[in-house]
C-alpha cells in the first residue's frame, strides 16, 4: 500500500486550509519554472498534505498566467498522489445556485494562451482525458462537501474560457444551450489534462458564484456580487477540506480507474531518439515509465 499525500489547489477566495498541524510554507523548484507560490505543507487528521494557492498568495496570477505545468510538477515532487482542485465558477443552471458546489466530470476545453502538456518533439506522449477526473476522489469529494452541510451536485461540464473577461450574453447563450455545459470557469483546464499526465487522481470542485451572463434575471456577472459569495464558498470549502482526510485514509491502494498508470502505454517516441533535456525535465511527472 502508498502512502497517500492530499494536495489542495485553491481558487479564488481559498488561499488556506485550517488545522494543518506541523505547518510550513515550502519553495520548490521545478523545470517549468516557479508555481504559483510557496506550497503549504503539514498534516491533517494524520494525513500528510499540500496545499497551493493557485493565483499565489494576493491574487498576483491571471487564469492564463498561472504556472499549470509547474504547479502540477511542484506537487508530484512533493509526493502528492491526490489532488483536489477547488476553483470558483459561474453557472448555466437555475438549480445550480450561487453557493452551490458541482463536482465536475467533463470538460470543454476553449483555451488557448497556455501550455497544455508536459510531452513535445523528442519525446511524444498521449494520455486519454475521455475522462478526466478520478471517480473514486470525486465520491470522496462530494461526500466530504455533504457531511459539510453543502448542498453539492455530482457531475457537471466545466467550459474553460481563456479570460480574463467574463462572457458575452451570447457566448453565455452559446455554451449554455449548444454546448451543453453546466458551468464555466477560466482555471480548469490544462490543469486536469496536466494531472492526468503526471499520473495524479485529480478531482475538481467548483464553487458556485454566480450565473454568468445568460439569465434573463440576474443581468451580468457583477464582480462585487461575486467578491460576497467568494466569501461563504471559501469557508465552505475550507469545511469540505477538513473532512477528506478521513475519507481518503492514510493508505492507498492503485487507483482502480488507472489514474496513476496513465503513462503506462503513453510515450510514442523510440528511447534512442528522445531528448535528453526533454526527458531530464520530465522526472518528476513521467520518470516511473522514462526510468
Amino acid at each position: 500500500m502508498a502512502k497517500t499525500m492530499i494536495g489542495v489547489i485553491g481558487g479564488s477566495g481559498l488561499y488556506e486550509i485550517d488545522g494543518l498541524e506541523n505547518a510550513t510554507w515550502q519553495t520548490v523548484e521545478t523545470p517549468w519554472g516557479p508555481p504559483s507560490d510557496a506550497i503549504l505543507t503539514g498534516t491533517l487528521a494524520g494525513v500528510p498534505m499540500a496545499f497551493l494557492p493557485r493565483h499565489g498568495r494576493g491574487h498576483v496570477h491571471t487564469p492564463s498566467s498561472v504556472p499549470y505545468r509547474a504547479n502540477i510538477d511542484a506537487l508530484k515532487r512533493l509526493g502528492v498522489t491526490d489532488v483536489i482542485s477547488v476553483s470558483a465558477c459561474g453557472s448555466f443552471r437555475e438549480d445550480m445556485a450561487p453557493g452551490d458546489f458541482v463536482v465536475l466530470d467533463q470538460y470543454i476545453d476553449r483555451t488557448f494562451a497556455r501550455e497544455k502538456s508536459f510531452f513535445g518533439p523528442g519525446c511524444v506522449g498521449h494520455v486519454s482525458v475521455a475522462h478526466p477526473t478520478c471517480p473514486r476522489l470525486s465520491e470522496a469529494c462530494e461526500r466530504a462537501a455533504r457531511d459539510a452541510g453543502i448542498t453539492v451536485h455530482m457531475g457537471g461540464t466545466y467550459l474553460a474560457m481563456e479570460g480574463p473577461q467574463f462572457s458575452t450574453v451570447a457566448e453565455s447563450k452559446l455554451y449554455r444551450e449548444a454546448f451543453g455545459c453546466d458551468v464555466i470557469g477560466m482555471t480548469g483546464m490544462p490543469e486536469a489534462k496536466l494531472a492526468r499526465e503526471a499520473e495524479l487522481c485529480y478531482a475538481s470542485v467548483a464553487m458556485i458564484t454566480d450565473y454568468d451572463s445568460w439569465h434573463p434575471h440576474h443581468g451580468e456577472v457583477d464582480i462585487s456580487d461575486i467578491i460576497a459569495t467568494l466569501s461563504g464558498n471559501a469557508d465552505k470549502g475550507r469545511n469540505m477540506v477538513r473532512r477528506l482526510p478521513a475519507l481518503l485514509g492514510a493508505e492507498r491502494a492503485p487507483c482502480p480507474h488507472g489514474c496513476d498508470r496513465a503513462l503506462e502505454f503513453a510515450i510514442l517516441t523510440a528511447p534512442d531518439q528522445r531528448d535528453p533535456a526533454l526527458v531530464a525535465r520530465l522526472d518528476a511527472v513521467a520518470g516511473r515509465v522514462l526510468g
